[in-house]
């Protein structure tokens, strides 16, 4: 059986993709880090949607965690294999660049990147020689296409992610792999909270912030047959702000 796996799945974009995905006939794997009562939640959506989905507890930017994660999964699913993944797994730490502690620069781009490469290396060793065939869809943002000012740490992880994006596309189409990014601009969730949402709407050609459901509408495209062709490329979701 073919499962999804979507990092960073318990809330915001990520329940989202959760649950549209597996509106699409696939069992979807919720991954989360700490927040159990959310990721519980976003399987009951799923599952009241008519979806199969089940959770996969570990720290994106851990590699031990990751491949002992995924080594209990494959021992009990022998005959199954991921053929989505969706890295979505992503925090904010904000502050001017000159004030910005150690740390703040440092969680920010482990989750973001070193969480990309730890997890998507270990689901191409088994996407590409055994299955040939797959989607990487990359959740980037706004802020690494355009860079916004109290996120240069955030808008790092996200360009170096769509760096990543173009560079993986070239490696594995070959092997029917396809790998595509897509960059939110303001989404009404929980990582916006505290955001001047008057303001920034004044700013955004729409006059809204967008829904995590379009965003999700997007990845599932990608996830299609029809989107077969496509690799390597970075989708704007932003309302007009950004073109």
């Amino acid at each position: 059986m073919k499962y999804i796996l979507v990092t960073g799945g318990s809330r915001g974009i990520g329940r989202a993709v959760c649950v549209r995905l597996a509106s699409m006939g696939m069992p979807v794997l919720i991954n989360y880090k700490s927040n159990a009562g959310a990721a519980q939640e976003t399987k009951r959506l799923v599952q009241e949607a008519g979806g199969e989905a089940e959770l996969l507890p570990f720290d994106v930017a851990d590699p031990a965690m990751v491949d002992a994660a995924m080594d209990a999964w494959e021992a009990t699913h022998p005959d199954d294999y991921i053929a989505v993944l969706v890295n979505n797994a992503g925090i904010r730490d904000d502050n001017v660049l000159f004030m910005m502690a150690d740390e703040q620069w440092k969680s920010v781009l482990d989750t973001t990147l070193d969480g990309f490469f730890y997890i998507t290396r270990r689901i191409l060793k088994h996407m590409m020689p055994r299955r040939r065939g797959g989607r990487i869809i990359n959740i980037t943002s706004l802020s690494g296409v355009k860079g916004l000012p109290g996120q240069a740490n955030y808008s790092a992880a996200k360009a170096g992610l769509i760096g990543a994006t173009k560079a993986l596309a070239q490696e594995v189409a070959p092997r029917g792999v396809t790998v595509n990014a897509i960059a939110p601009g303001f989404i009404s969730t929980e990582m916006t909270e505290g955001l001047p949402k008057e303001e920034l709407e004044k700013m955004i050609p729409v006059g809204r912030f967008g829904r995590p459901e379009e965003v999700a509408e997007a990845v599932a495209f990608l996830v299609g047959e029809n989107a077969a062709y496509i690799t390597g490329e970075v989708i704007n979701i932003n309302g007009g702000l950004y073109t």
